[in-house]
């Protein structure tokens, strides 16, 4: 059963009606749910479809391709020698077709662009020179290592360019999606416990597929991740193989981002974790931030080169902070609920949940309809006066009604208590946010929490909350 993805259904029911040949590309995280998106919109019906190999070579990659053109009707198929041979075998199919629109479904299709085997210029040539003559194809591009679409085709300077007539990033399933998605298959369990997955595998729809009925969030995360043959075990080395050439240069970024809430500008990646500042460096950012694993964003009141590199990636932050460190303790996770170490994480996930909820936290804060800019702020540190605390904010909602909102994201088990050193940090935090920046804005303090605040002499220093049910709208 397909949930949400109503948007995208359109866009590729819109290009299959379409009275031309259309080029569809659909990228997004890994195990996000592309593949199973695009075989339902068109009930598992294509005239010719195809899955590159994971680091075959290309003699590998053409073989596999001439396997699916024989089980789509071409059976004496000639052995194919290049990509030129295999697309054009390709237009023997499509010709033999008698259907009306001729959808054509190549999947992983970064996998087949294999060193030197001139692939990208032969699916530059089957499009321009053969399909967009014709109006009968509708060809449908789809890889989870988003860079090599964007890069290769997307942005091609050359002969694919401006060639893509429908993109289509695929997110991974909110709050609400992974409820009703579990509704769905009969999995009911309470909303903090589908936070609590959420905190730790985010929205791809795969993993979610793999919770068992009848067992808690604390139970499936045991069994996914730390019994000894746990499906999600080795995601990890998975994900980042699967997508980048060089895994390492990319890990070593995740490496140093996983520890700080905030994030990290470009120089203290450089200055801190001694990375080198070169194109290389500039180019592990830009693919990182593509495939959807950090998020690149300017703090309040910073210019555009002093932007600040967060990682947001659920499942990465889990990994290094539980599951590298697990050992061979199957029930890690349960015997880890009540320690500091989970505590300090659970904060930090919820803050990284809230800041893929945005859109909900403004609907529940009645801002909706106003234009906003999502930013951070900390105080600089050589502003600081002696013995003057440091300050750190990290969503600011920064409204053009004249109002900025800061956000306080704080995850509890039960309402959130404001106790006297709380009150003073969050009173410093707004006094210093106002000195350092300068604004002339109104400054409002709004809580994020699963439960609320308890009423108590500190709490009227929050304007407005928002709970745990805001976040599933």
């Amino acid at each position: 059963m397909l949930i949400g993805r109503k948007e995208e259904l359109t866009e590729l029911k819109d290009a299959f009606k379409s009275e031309y040949s259309e080029f569809v590309a659909v990228y997004g995280r890994r195990r996000v749910g592309k593949t199973f998106l695009v075989r339902e919109a068109f009930n598992y019906e294509f005239t010719f479809q195809h899955t590159g190999v994971a680091k075959a070579k290309i003699a590998g990659q053409l073989a596999a391709f001439r396997t699916s053109l024989i089980d789509c009707g071409y059976v004496d198929c000639p052995k194919l020698s290049s990509w030129s041979d295999a697309f054009n075998a390709l237009k023997v199919v499509i010709k033999s077709s008698r259907k009306k629109k001729k959808v054509v479904f190549i999947d992983e299709i970064s996998w087949m662009d294999t060193p030197k085997s001139q692939f990208v210029s032969a699916l530059e040539h089957f499009w321009n020179g053969w399909c967009s003559a014709r109006k009968d194809v509708l060809l449908i591009i789809c890889a989870s290592a988003t860079s090599w679409i964007i890069n290769k085709v997307i942005k091609d300077r050359g002969g694919l360019h401006n060639r893509v007539s429908v993109q289509i990033y695929l997110m991974p399933f909110t709050l609400k999606e992974c409820e009703e998605y579990l509704l769905s298959r009969g999995i009911r369990i309470s909303r903090y416990q589908i936070l609590t997955l959420y905190m730790v595998m985010g929205g791809p729809a795969y993993y979610w597929s793999l919770l068992q009925k009848g067992k808690s969030a604390a139970q499936n995360i045991d069994n996914l991740f730390f019994a000894e043959n746990g499906k999600l075990r080795g995601e990890y080395n998975a994900l980042y193989e699967s997508l980048f050439k060089n895994p390492d240069r990319y890990i070593k970024i995740v490496e140093a981002l996983g520890g700080k809430g905030i994030g990290l500008s470009r120089q203290e990646l450089v200055d801190d974790y001694g990375l080198e500042n070169n194109g290389v460096l500039t180019t592990c950012l830009e693919e990182l931030e593509q495939c959807g694993f950090i998020r690149k964003y300017n703090a309040f009141d910073k210019e555009k080169k002093e932007a600040l590199f967060q990682l947001i990636d659920n499942y990465t932050l889990f990994y290094y902070k539980f599951i590298r460190e697990a050992g061979g303790d199957t029930a890690f996770w349960m015997h880890s609920l009540n320690s500091g170490l989970y505590r300090a994480w659970s904060g930090l996930a919820f803050e990284r949940v809230c800041l893929q909820h945005v859109g909900p936290i403004k609907a529940a804060l009645g801002i909706a309809g106003v234009m906003t800019r999502q930013c951070a702020w900390r105080a600089d540190r050589k502003k600081l006066s002696p013995g003057e605390r440091g300050a750190q904010i990290d969503l600011l909602i920064d409204r053009k009604d004249d109002i900025v909102s800061i956000c306080e994201m704080k995850w509890a088990s039960e309402p959130y208590v404001i106790d006297k050193d709380y009150d003073e940090k969050l009173r410093n935090k707004v006094a210093a946010f106002i000195r350092e920046t300068g604004t002339n804005k109104s400054v409002l303090v709004s809580m994020v929490t699963t439960y609320g605040v308890k009423e108590n002499t500190y709490s009227d220093a929050v304007q407005s909350q928002v709970v745990l049910e805001d976040l599933f709208v």
